[in-house]
């Protein structure tokens, strides 16, 4: 590498872990002069420590240990991974560096760490998920606790397989498949590309999978996708058995209605997220996270029809976009988007319940004063007492 010249830095993640191997060998047998970073979590909390390997595609070039930081083995990766890199930045001899994420890690953090000190001696070249394909349903529907797993990055995590699944999948804008010991069937392929219609998808024996895996990488903009307020949802599919429903409204949640359908709500799909609004909270966006048949709903901010004008200054230009998107006359930016895909999704039956969880005409006349006065159902969820 030449003096002064950044490292390039691909993380590559994902809880399919032999996939995961097969897309971190494929770059460093093709890219000469690459090596891989590892920290091992699963014997974090037996040794108190996280186990580093730095490895090329002959064999292993170095071994270490990092100390937990607060009895949590992710928080040490964050805290040893940089160093680290920079140090492999510092040899000159690193073409490439490829981070191998443990398996339930996240990508997100680990982008946002590397790319935080990408004005020093790095850069982050890529963020890639690798996939199996016939996998992707059966880790969807996985709502085993981590813990239970034996995937847990802390003692205090609470992460569940599904849920961990879907964030890794939907972050990265490329994935990189990789056929396991089941081929995928074309219901696979269909539920992957309605999942993340977005993502490149290459094979890691292309020969665009080097170039895909390097394109570069955008912080800012891969938060800003995941964000409840701008996220880039899927649009309405059918195929293969698999579809995508898109349920758009204006008019509030009864608060009641809605939470007593919440567990039906949760098991009607595989995979089901977005934002809305409630009518005893109508300066406050949710956004609807569920998979394994687990939902969390949270707290987003609030509207920006719920902003002083002057504060709006202050709002990302992509939020406010999205917002213009779904302005009404009367409600401004709040509105009802949730998106459910699954194999043999219930289109009619999920719509006609999420239409009777709406306020009635005779509820809605009575105006945003009557809606604070709805018996609250929400508030061990939104307001948790510690």
């Amino acid at each position: 590498m030449e003096a002064g010249e950044k490292l390039p830095v691909v993380i590559i993640g994902g809880l399919h872990s032999d996939a995961r191997k097969a897309a971190v060998e494929r770059l460093l047998t093709a890219v000469p002069g690459s090596v891989a970073l590892h920290h091992d979590l699963a014997s974090a909390a037996s040794q108190g420590s996280v186990r580093r390997t730095v490895r090329e595609c002959r064999g292993v070039l170095d071994t270490g240990e990092a100390p937990l930081v607060n009895d949590c083995a992710c928080c040490a990766l964050r805290e040893d991974l940089v160093p680290e890199l920079e140090r492999l930045a510092d040899t000159g001899l690193c073409r490439l560096a490829v981070v191998e994420l443990w398996d339930s890690v996240e990508p997100k953090a680990m982008a946002e760490v590397i790319a935080a000190h990408s004005d020093d001696a790095l850069r982050l070249a890529g963020v890639v998920t690798a996939v199996d394909p016939a996998l992707v349903l059966p880790y969807l529907a996985n709502g085993d606790d981590l813990a239970e797993a034996g995937l847990a990055a802390a003692a205090t995590d609470q992460r569940t397989v599904a849920d961990t699944w879907a964030r890794q999948l939907e972050y990265a804008p490329v994935l990189a498949l990789v056929d396991g010991e089941e081929a995928a069937d074309a219901a696979d392929l269909a539920l992957l590309h309605q999942l993340h219609p977005m993502a490149r998808q290459v094979r890691i024996d292309a020969e665009e999978f080097i170039a895909a895996a390097t394109a570069g990488f955008d912080v800012e903009a891969a938060a800003a996708r995941q964000h409840p307020a701008c996220a880039l949802l899927p649009q309405e599919a059918d195929a293969e058995g698999v579809e995508t429903l898109v349920w758009h409204r204006v008019r509030p949640f009864h608060p009641g209605r809605l939470y007593a359908a919440l567990e039906d709500l949760s098991c009607a799909a595989a995979r089901s997220r977005g934002r809305f609004w409630l009518a005893d909270r109508p300066d406050t966006l949710l956004s609807w996270d569920s998979a394994g048949g687990a939902l969390c709903v949270e707290n987003a901010g609030p509207w920006l029809a719920a902003l002083p004008d002057a504060a709006w200054d202050m709002v990302p230009p992509v939020r406010r976009a999205a917002a213009a998107l779904d302005w009404h006359p009367e409600h401004g930016d709040r509105a009802q988007h949730l998106v459910f895909t699954s194999p043999g999704l219930d289109t009619d039956a999920l719509r006609s319940l999420l239409d009777s969880c709406l306020l009635t005409d005779a509820e809605y006349e009575g105006g945003p004063e009557a809606w604070k006065l709805l018996p609250p159902a929400f508030d061990e969820l939104l307001d948790p007492v510690s």
